[in-house]
């Protein structure tokens, strides 16, 4: 073991990225390093990157050169780069950034104890091809973990990588070819996070309706949160990323049915354009993604519906983004996200003619989002006056004189959540639990509320 113990990680991107900080940070702990949150005292320092649109590969580039100078002007001797910019980008890193020890994949996320040591020599790593293929690293339920996300909510990844064809996406060649974990390693993990006190879990992957099918499985999703819903410990199991084209039947069932499963869906739809979503390699039309909410809430009648939209695709013109607009007003979506196009070389948008002014992009985003903040509004309205099941969650980050909690149907991080200013006298609520509460006042994205029961 070398000298250096003390490691900080740097985490950006998305979940999934940061299931692959804790499994780095647990393998680490387990082998002797102190892990700190404070990166820039930390001996070795790890920055897991993002690659995926432009202004995530910027953050990336800026914290590594922050890190950079902690190596250079503070304590620490040690510099690892992981993650997925490091699969897009590995011989132009190597060449510009000689102050970086070491560089490790998304697939060598169990190399990070060889990638820590001083003593071993980092060219001995694994260099597999970028835009490679054949990556088969999948965690599994007695992986070491060190969870960074409060105690209550913890992400399980069930799946790794994407066979989509999307041509605005780079993660095919990111995070490698569609590969399902086993069904039992995720039970396994769930039942372990729950003695934990883990009360949500939060099942993710690049593709999530997919799951299982690798295996040769049919409607393995549906199995898993009927069986995931079976864990006495948890008490919401929550999907995100969801497929429009893989929404079946099975899986909304299983939504509907199982009472720990929240009533809420996560699907990317990024447009409504024939046009475009042809363009975009992802098929469909308005017509048919109507058709496919409606199903929804026809199987699930409460369920809450998050979506993300991409304005200025190449091509994309006034009449394309108005067609969106009038979709969105239709549709009544209760929680929107919206992406302005980034060209990122190697997919097959980039090469596509048509490029649209950046600033036009923005502006129709902003747009988008405006046009959905009133449909928001309105939603959180007609919320006044009734009574709903809140995950408590403690102090109010906006204030320390309310206290916050969600609904089932606001993801952590993502969505809005409920400001709580009114508890029961002699209730001490605990972080974690459900309670009723009573919503008093509703704005664009959040909620109001007292807990009376």
């Amino acid at each position: 073991m070398n000298a250096v113990k003390k490691v900080g990680f740097v985490s950006l991107g998305c979940p999934k990225n940061l299931v692959d900080s804790e499994v780095m940070m647990g393998t680490l702990a387990g082998a002797g390093y102190e892990i700190t949150n404070q990166a820039s005292e930390a001996d070795t320092v790890v920055v897991n990157t993002c690659g995926f649109i432009d202004s995530a590969k910027q953050e990336s580039i800026d914290t590594i050169l922050e890190a950079a100078r902690w190596k250079s002007e503070g304590k620490a001797s040690r510099l690892i780069v992981a993650g997925c910019l490091v699969e897009r980008y590995r011989d132009d890193l190597i060449k510009e950034l000689p102050e970086v020890d070491a560089f490790i994949g998304t697939s060598q996320v169990d190399q990070i104890l060889d990638a820590a040591d001083a003593e071993f020599e980092a060219a001995q790593l694994t260099i597999r091809p970028i835009g490679n293929k054949t990556a088969t690293y999948l965690y599994d339920f007695d992986t070491p973990r060190l969870r960074a996300t409060d105690a209550h909510t913890a992400f399980i990844k069930i799946a790794e990588g994407c066979d989509r064809p999307c041509a605005f996406c780079s993660i095919p060649g990111m995070r490698g070819s569609f590969r399902s974990r086993r069904f039992g390693s995720i039970i396994e993990e769930a039942r372990q996070l729950g003695k934990q006190g883990v009360k949500e879990i939060v099942l993710i992957a690049q593709d999530s309706s997919r799951y299982g099918e690798d295996l040769g499985e049919v409607d393995a999703l549906a199995a898993l949160i009927r069986a995931l819903g079976e864990i006495e410990e948890i008490d919401w199991v929550r999907v995100m990323y969801a497929y429009p084209t893989h929404i079946s039947d099975a899986f909304l069932a299983a939504v509907a049915e199982t009472p720990k499963a929240v009533k809420y869906l996560d699907m990317p739809l990024q447009h409504a354009s024939r046009t475009i979503l042809k363009l975009m390699k992802r098929g469909g039309t308005r017509a048919s993604l109507e058709r496919l909410i409606e199903r929804v809430r026809k199987a699930i009648p409460d369920i809450t519906i998050r979506t993300t939209f991409i304005t200025g695709f190449p091509g994309e013109t006034d009449e394309d983004f108005q067609e969106l607009i009038e979709f969105v007003r239709a549709c009544r979506f209760d929680n929107v996200g919206v992406f302005t196009y980034s060209d990122e070389e190697g997919t097959p948008a980039f090469d596509l003619p048509n490029k649209v002014d950046p600033k036009l992009a923005r502006r129709r985003r902003d747009l988008l989002m405006k046009e959905q903040a009133k449909i928001s509004r309105q939603k959180n309205k007609e919320k006044v006056g009734r009574t709903f099941k809140v995950m408590f969650e403690g102090l109010s980050r906006e204030s320390d004189l309310l206290f916050q909690g969600r609904l089932e149907g606001q993801a952590q991080e993502i969505d809005g959540h409920i400001l709580i200013n009114d508890v029961p006298e002699g209730l001490s609520p605990q972080i974690g639990a459900v309670y009723d509460v009573l919503i008093t006042e509703a704005h664009d994205y959040d909620l109001v509320g007292e807990i009376v029961g």
